[in-house]
């Protein structure tokens, strides 16, 4: 990061000794390593989100030319004349229309007629013979 090394260290170590002395030392490097340490983050936070505005931007130059490639101002033109010629025919819809303005008979399903119970007992009398 800074290109320190070992004998920077222990040079600044000294120094930070001699001026603040041995009981304010430990303060001041918990200090300085909050510091440091909040910086990275911002760092790091920093590289994410360049990171991400950069995958963004790409994905949306995906999309473009996807767009371009399908030619999606068409489409749209298309989707809009179909709404057009849907309104055209809503008129239609909204009415009620009922069985009797279309001169149409009631439809009505054939019922089965049941046995009678005459048939029932012929039939009986017909197995007991057997």
């Amino acid at each position: 990061m800074f290109d320190i090394g070992f004998l920077e260290l222990v040079l600044i170590a000294v120094l930070a000794l001699l001026v603040l002395g041995p009981e304010r030392l430990p303060h001041a490097a918990r200090t300085a390593g909050k510091w440091v340490g909040k910086a990275k983050r911002m760092a790091s936070n920093l590289t994410e989100e360049v990171d991400r505005q950069l995958k963004a931007e790409e994905l949306r130059e995906r999309i473009k030319d996807a767009g371009d490639d399908i030619k999606v101002e068409e489409v749209q033109k298309t989707i809009r004349e179909a709404l057009d010629r849907a309104e055209d025919f809503k008129h239609m819809v909204n009415k009620d229309i009922s069985a009797e303005q279309l001169d149409i008979a009631p439809v009505t399903t054939p019922v089965q007629a049941a046995p009678s119970d005459a048939e029932n007992t012929g039939k009986a009398s017909t197995l007991k013979n057997s």
